[in-house]
């Protein structure tokens, strides 16, 4: 390719700056903004997809994305060369196909390459190494966007007619199931009463286990009292046992546990951590302008890192710490299900410390690269060594136990402690009582009720998801906005909780499609995916089974299953006279007429205007206002003959000194409109 006009197309404008800087004059870098082409909305049931001849799709451009597309072609037609570098995984493989195809790059004019992080080396590195389009993976791909299509469609067309739901989805619909299984387990859950009998000592409590070496339960106070009233406050320190153990670090994030814990430590939806995390990956501008990747790919279920990691990260570790705190690193088995094209999440640096990138990040750029960071470091460092203790204390044949441990050696802990839910309990040395018998301070009892499961967090869903094997790292986070999206759920104290109509939803499919709405064939139809991507499968086999199993349960559903009748409001039409009823539209619930489409009167929402105070320029009166995006600001009932308007809450008050309207910040500071008068 040399002296010749070369250039690479990727998915992110802000990534084709960072890799512009890279390559310099002799390639040209450019955006295609993400996907640009998607299946039509034509054909049979609007699928795009020609179900009667081998599920043959008919790809359109995407909505505002023709002239872009014009664009491309010409880049295409002045280039010797074309370099397709979208995203390392399957979505970012069939973006390359679409590219290849809608623009018209020959063969013999094109490669493939793929990086798993953007800095110089690794993408210069993937430029000397280029293949192919890898069609297996663009087929798999293909197959799982007509599945989607179908379910999507389908289904969502049938809970619009049906029910108040707006849509339902493969992954999606299985989701909200186990949401609102677990809604309803903790409704079913009986509690049960039991007590618990504890011995304060003056430097550690122990907790009684068993009576005559038989474990006990106390289901009762009057139980309780009665092993109280057997028991006196001198024990004998029956066992003493003391092992050393290793506690080792975790491996490196993967999409599903960064989730977890930035969900966990750092109050993060799973689709705030992405989008950072994206960022991160793209590239963040440093230094002399310098744009580098801090991250590796971040959709990976993947916790494989590098060999050139390991070696600069036991070096990094060794200067820093010292020797031993270099530990050696396991090689993860691959499990099933596992996609494995690509390592796990760490820095492209490790001496790109968080600190020493700080001023560049925004402060939430800076808690999930820390985060990040701090993980890969750990995952190469030594185990933590502690001396766990175990003591057992007999009463009158009732045995206590204290268990606690001793951190001997801070290990991977001295980077990670603040990450760590694991506290340590600190026991006294026994081996200086100088009687084998020992007074408690206070015998104590305590009630307690057991508990159900809690509610799914944004983390503790996707944790869920993963181990049933539903989605994929680039679907979890998408999925639970969507469910969000369609007020089929609501967060309560960081906890999921189903709707009435994300209840019903739920309900209606698994009564018409408990077969296929289930954790077992989702995660079935991911295998096949999978298989379809080593070639191992055929896609249209898979496509013909589901859909000639699928389609018959749609029509049956369609003409059994009861539709929902609107609410009635208790007024009446205006213009007919029949009952106005609720009813639910693109953009939230609205009044209408029951006689539609006979008649189409909808009510008008009245609007509640929050009065601030009378205008300063006119005789109007300053509202809150709202833009299209939903953004509050302030403005005068007299527009556009008045002007007024301020993003900041005016107050009556007049500036001391030019008596010009004054201003009340977000901070609570005061300031003036016209001059530099500010107040605390």
């Amino acid at each position: 390719m040399k002296n010749m006009k070369k250039l690479m197309i990727v998915e992110s404008p802000h990534k084709s700056k960072t890799i512009g800087a890279f390559l310099g004059h002799d390639y040209k870098v450019v955006s295609s903004k993400g996907h640009i082409m998607d299946l039509a909305t034509s054909g049979k049931f609007g699928l795009g997809v020609d179900v009667e001849h081998n599920f043959e799709p008919t790809y359109v451009p995407i909505k505002g994305k023709k002239s872009l597309i014009t664009e491309l072609k010409k880049e295409v037609k002045n280039a010797d060369f074309v370099l397709l570098a979208t995203d390392p995984d399957r979505e970012g493989e069939a973006i390359s196909w679409h590219l290849k195809e809608s623009l018209g790059v020959k063969e013999e004019a094109y490669e493939r390459v793929t990086f798993n992080e953007i800095t110089k080396d690794v993408v210069l590195n993937a430029i000397a190494h280029p293949r192919k389009i890898d069609e297996n993976l663009v087929k798999s791909q293909e197959t799982r966007r007509i599945l989607d299509r179908i379910i999507g469609f389908r289904l969502s067309k049938l809970m619009q007619s049906k029910t108040g739901g707006k849509s339902a989805g493969r992954v999606q619909s299985v989701a909200l199931k186990l949401i609102v299984d677990r809604e309803r387990a903790i409704n079913a859950f009986v509690s049960e009463e039991y007590w618990t009998i504890t011995a304060d000592f003056k430097d550690f409590t122990a907790t009684l286990e068993k009576y005559k070496n038989k474990k006990i339960e106390i289901k009762g106070e009057r139980e309780a009292d009665d092993i109280l009233s057997k028991l006196s406050k001198a024990f004998r320190i029956e066992n003493v046992d003391q092992k050393k153990t290793t506690r080792n670090s975790k491996p490196v994030f993967k999409t599903t546990t960064m989730q977890t814990m930035a969900s966990s430590k750092l109050g993060f939806a799973s689709s705030r951590t992405m989008r950072i995390a994206q960022k991160l990956y793209e590239g963040v501008e440093l230094e002399n302008g310098e744009s580098v990747g801090l991250i590796t790919y971040m959709r990976t279920d993947s916790e494989r890192v590098s060999p050139e990691f390991v070696k600069e990260t036991k070096s990094y570790i060794e200067k820093k710490y010292g020797k031993e705190y270099v530990g050696s690193v396991k090689v993860p088995k691959k499990k099933e299900n596992i996609q494995d094209a690509h390592e796990g999440i760490r820095p492209t640096s490790i001496t790109r410390t968080p600190e020493s990138i700080k001023t560049y990040l925004t402060s939430d750029e800076y808690k999930l690269y820390e985060m990040i960071y701090t993980r890969a470091l750990a995952s190469i460092m030594a185990g933590a060594g502690l001396l766990n203790t175990t003591v057992l204390l007999d009463n009158n044949d009732y045995l206590f136990k204290a268990t606690g441990s001793v951190l001997q050696f801070d290990g991977y802990l001295k980077v990670y402690g603040k990450y760590e839910d694991q506290k340590d309990t600190i026991l006294p040395d026994f081996q200086n009582y100088k009687s084998d018998t020992i007074i408690a301070d206070e015998i104590k009892k305590e009630q307690h009720f057991t508990k159900p499961e809690p509610r799914f967090t944004e983390g503790s869903l996707i944790k869920e998801m993963e181990s049933l094997g539903i989605g994929r790292p680039s679907t979890y986070a998408p999925t639970i906005q969507t469910l969000k999206d369609r007020t089929y759920i609501i967060v309560e104290d960081k906890k999921l909780v189903p709707t009435e109509i994300g209840i019903e939803t739920t309900d209606k499919l698994q009564e018409f499609f408990s077969n296929i709405i289930n954790v077992e064939y989702t995660a079935e139809m991911e295998t096949d995916l999978d298989e379809i991507a080593e070639d191992k499968m055929d896609s249209v086999k898979v496509l013909r089974d589901f859909y000639d199993e699928f389609e018959p349960m749609v029509e049956s559903a369609f003409k059994k299953m009861e539709k929902k009748e609107a609410e009635e409001t208790g007024e009446n039409c205006p213009e007919c006279g029949s009952p106005l009823v609720k009813r639910r539209g693109k953009y939230g619930e609205f009044v209408a007429c029951s006689n539609y489409p006979n008649c189409k009167y909808i009510k008008k929402e009245e609007k509640k205007v929050t009065e601030i105070m009378p205008c300063p320029k006119c005789e109007g009166t300053i509202i809150e206002k709202k833009t299209r995006k939903g953004k509050i600001f302030y403005g005068c009932t007299n527009y556009p003959k008045c002007d007024f308007a301020s993003w900041d809450k005016p107050i009556e008050k007049k500036c001391p000194n030019c008596g010009g309207t004054l201003i009340e910040k977000k901070n609570h500071t005061i300031t003036c409109m016209n001059c530099d008068y500010k107040e605390e």
